[in-house]
């Protein structure tokens, strides 16, 4: 298949509703509106094919660039490759559900992902850290320095509170990820969300929302889960 088909493909499954609810979250035109599980028959069809999923990425179509990330062969991609498609990620679903994602099933991805969190640049960060939580939620413990993700939960303690708010809320979900997913710091994620207290998430035109990493893991330690680990990444 081809760009063009794929497209076709994609705008017939598009739904006026889904669009809206893409929108409302800050996606742009042009976009169809499909919704993630729809796609999955078109991905059966085309399987794995990089050349393919960075035409479509490059469309600027929202549906185009997610359903490029599930055909992406994320251990042929270069650290350009990456930086093209983080540059071309202009919010958050993107940045962190497409990109991020790709990115956590490439063997580069603790090093691109270190550089996107030291950038300074919201939604490089948003990704950053996305990155990880995708990372610690599927890969092995022993991938893992603990060390550097002991450093990395004194990163979010000092600089969450005053990030921006996509980046925020990526911080909190790494933070509520070591503490469920791994293992070895545990106990220094749940003192750790302790001590950082509520994230508020300011919303433009909307009453802010508040995160409360603490108890999210407090109910994943009732339930059994810590220890959790996802089979894949992508879905």
């Amino acid at each position: 298949m081809n760009v063009e088909m794929v497209m076709q493909e994609l705008e017939a499954l598009g739904k006026e509703r889904t669009k809206k609810i893409y929108m409302s979250n800050g996606a742009q035109e042009p976009l169809f509106g499909v919704a993630t599980g729809a796609m999955k028959p078109i991905a059966k069809k085309i399987k794995l094919n990089q050349p393919l999923a960075e035409d479509l990425y490059a469309t600027g179509n929202y549906d185009a660039m997610y359903f490029a990330g599930i055909i992406a062969e994320p251990k042929a991609m270069t650290e350009s490759d990456f930086e093209r498609w983080i540059g071309g990620a202009y919010f958050y679903m993107l940045s962190d559900y497409v990109v991020a994602v790709t990115l956590a099933e490439a063997d580069i991805a603790q090093q691109v992902a270190d550089k996107w969190i030291a950038s300074g640049e919201e939604l490089k960060m948003s990704a950053g850290w996305s990155c990880y939580c995708w990372l610690l939620g599927n890969r092995p413990d022993v991938e893992f320095s603990e060390s550097k993700m002991a450093n990395m939960l004194e990163l979010v303690k000092s600089a969450i509170h005053d990030s921006p708010e996509r980046t925020k809320s990526a911080m909190n979900n790494f933070l509520y990820t070591v503490g469920v997913s791994y293992v070895p710091l545990h106990d220094k994620a749940l003192a750790t969300a302790q001590q950082i207290g509520l994230v508020e998430l300011k919303k433009n035109n909307k009453k802010s929302s508040f995160l409360n990493a603490y108890e999210s893991i407090q109910k994943d330690v009732e339930k059994g889960r810590i220890g959790f680990k996802r089979k894949y990444v992508r879905c």
